[in-house]
């Protein structure tokens, strides 16, 4: 089930709610005097995917490509690592 954010438009108190999204709408409408605030989802593991280097096949293969393509062109750009 999702956390949703919201601010209380009298107090500016921002919390969070845990509820399934069937459930939303009938909490905001009996609290009307809260407004629902936009919030970054939950990535979990997926925030590592950045730092981790790709594969070394996938590395040779660009290796190949940047050897390739770069003939009579600026070096290539790409990073191997």
């Amino acid at each position: 089930m999702p956390t949703y954010t919201f601010r209380n438009k009298d107090t500016d108190e921002v919390f969070e709610q845990f509820m399934s999204i069937s459930e939303l709408d009938g909490y905001k409408e009996s609290h009307p005097e809260l407004v629902q605030q936009p919030s970054a989802p939950f990535i979990g593991d997926a925030v590592r995917l950045g730092l981790k280097k790709a594969d070394p096949a996938f590395r040779d293969y660009l290796k190949s490509m940047n050897k390739a393509n770069s003939k009579g062109v600026s070096k290539s750009t790409i990073n191997y690592d």
